[in-house]
């Protein structure tokens, strides 16, 4: 393949792409067009502005061009030849080295038409390529665990008595009090925190639980949504532990009498660091930390890594790329609302747009997007900082939580003026979210005419694919569950069981969605302040998936059991 066959080799693609009705033939110009002007092969366009899911474009690719297809998830990393190529080469066209043959060596890409990146490797590496299909998106992670590996590993920090881990200088303040207490002058507490805050990264913990009680000191990990007794030191350690981690937090060691909030950020490899949020809160006996692990890998896995249903990621990204209006995330907290609007923003996240958000507080840095953390004691709220948006220019804007009516109604405003506005609030489904801004004050002509889409969330475990078992139940039970009569012939479930890689027969959580955009039918509802029954009614007839619906469609993948949606849905 040469840079003279690629206009050739995109058209023929592109053609099979209107052919299987994945695009229309009427936007193809624009998406030429579009492509140019970025620099980049209309493949690229395609899957940045994820018009198209991965896996649709590899299998087109592999029909039109003849070539073989190959599943990410089965390689082993360790075995593949990385030395081939420089980690900038790696890194700049997205290519990854899977072996070598005699002088030819065989690339994984997922998209075939960029001859430059084939001719930038030929150049490199004076050998032969042979291109082999894999999906953008695992491309994408594989890439980056790789990366990783070579550099260093968690096993590696814990081998190494965790000496990679950096902390930041404490205040001049703060130093006096750490040198005059003898509280936290204790090496063994030193090693036993950092040990404790690797092994959370290391379990895939989401928090940290340390817990002083009369007879006992406990702490605990919440590892995919379930807290889990990890150790229970001697109680005398509780007090040194914990001006321990107040000190690598920057938290005032003195004050024990009311909560403090504070950061710690360590660093795992050279690219890779991850942010700790420390809360401190007085109790009966003694004060109890929280530390939320915050790893800014999880907003940058792609849209595909959230769960989404083919229909409902279109009409997702449908919504997040209009030019204006109001797009809510509901669910309680823990329900992965922050990382669902970090998506967004990072699909969004370009030169050409300038982004804001008002956080409390702001969990995950994101690079290019001006982000605000909410102090009341200062007048920095929700309202005041949205105000202080509209007057900076934005394209787009993500309030953290709208909490009262003045933020709701800013917030509309906004969406009604032209801009892009993301916010969350604490509803059960995406009916009552409508519901909910009418009891605040909301007109209902204003909300039809700003909210494009409501997005309810959950999440649920997954099952460990190393050790799930086949479970058959009577179709009694799969009937009471929500199955239909027609799903029950071709269903199989699995049921969890344990081992060396999980946590109790599951590992890592997925998105189970409600997503409502708010068609004309819904909005003359809303006019007339009908109930969020007659919106779930009208929801049915739209064939949009309530939660439970689109929980049963991730047990019949074989992703998660019925057991576990029964914790989190209504049956």
């Amino acid at each position: 393949m040469d840079s003279q066959t690629a206009p050739k080799i995109t058209f023929g693609l592109i053609k099979s792409l209107i052919n299987k009705g994945f695009i229309d033939e009427t936007d193809t110009p624009e998406l030429i067009s579009q492509a140019k002007k970025e620099k980049i092969s209309v493949l690229s366009y395609i899957l940045s502005r994820q018009l198209v899911d991965s896996y649709s474009i590899a299998m087109i690719a592999v029909e039109e061009f003849g070539l073989s297809f190959l599943d990410l998830d089965v390689i082993d990393i360790q075995q593949l030849p990385l030395s081939e190529l420089t980690d900038s080469l790696i890194r700049e066209h997205q290519v990854l080295p899977l072996f070598k043959r005699n002088n030819t060596l065989f690339i994984a890409l997922s998209d075939p038409t960029n001859s430059h990146t084939l001719n930038q490797i030929k150049f490199h590496t004076r050998q032969q390529t042979e291109i082999i299909i894999v999906e953008d998106n695992k491309l994408n992670t594989t890439i980056q665990l790789c990366l990783d590996a070579q550099e260093t590993t968690i096993a590696d920090i814990l081998d190494e008595n965790i000496s990679i881990i950096e902390e930041e200088e404490p205040l001049p303040t703060q130093q006096n009090q750490i040198e005059n207490s003898s509280e936290i002058d204790d090496a063994p507490i030193v090693r036993f925190v950092k040990q404790i805050l690797v092994d959370a990264i290391k379990k895939g913990a989401s928090d940290i639980h340390v817990e002083p009680y009369e007879h006992f000191f406990r702490i605990r990990f919440r590892a995919d949504g379930i807290l889990q007794e990890i150790a229970t030191p001697p109680s005398n350690m509780a007090n040194r532990m914990i001006s321990r981690i107040k000190v690598m937090a920057k938290m005032d060691i003195a004050v024990r009498r009311i909560p403090q909030d504070g950061r710690i950020k360590i660093k795992l490899s050279k690219d890779k660091f991850i942010d700790f949020r420390v809360n401190t809160c007085p109790t009966l006996y003694g004060e109890k930390v929280v530390l939320r692990i915050l790893d800014p890998s999880s907003t940058t896995l792609g849209i595909e890594a959230l769960g989404f249903e083919n229909n409902q990621m279109k009409s997702f990204m449908n919504a997040i790329n209009q030019p204006y209006g109001l797009i809510l995330i509901t669910g309680p907290t823990g329900s992965g609302k922050t990382v669902t609007l970090y998506t967004a923003l990072n699909i969004l996240n370009s030169p050409q747009l300038n982004i804001s958000t008002a956080e409390d507080p702001v969990e995950i840095t994101l690079p290019g997007i001006n982000q605000v953390t909410m102090n009341p004691k200062a007048g920095v709220n929700f309202s005041t900082t949205l105000r202080a948006f509209l007057r900076q220019d934005p394209d787009v804007i993500m309030v953290g939580e709208i909490r009262d009516q003045e933020t709701a109604e800013i917030a509309v405003k906004a969406a009604q003026t032209g801009h892009l506005v993301f916010s969350t609030l604490h509803t059960n489904d995406a009916p009552q979210t409508l519901n909910r801004l009418i009891q605040m004050g909301i007109p209902p002509y204003n909300i039809i005419s700003s909210i494009q889409l409501i997005v309810a969330q959950r999440l649920v475990r997954k099952l460990c694919n190393h050790c799930k078992q086949k479970e058959k139940l009577p179709n009694k039970i799969l009937l009471d569950a929500g199955f239909n009569q027609e799903s029950l012939e071709n269903i199989t479930l699995f049921t969890p069981q344990g081992c060396e890689h999980c946590h109790n027969g599951y590992l890592g959580r997925i998105g189970i969605y409600q997503v409502m955009p708010i068609s004309e039918a819904m909005q003359q509802l809303i006019l007339t302040n009908c109930d969020s029954s007659r919106l779930e009614t009208q929801c049915q007839s739209e064939n949009i998936l309530n939660l439970r619906q689109s929980a049963l469609k991730k047990v019949s993948a074989g992703i998660t059991s019925l057991e576990e949606i029964n914790r989190i849905t209504r049956g």
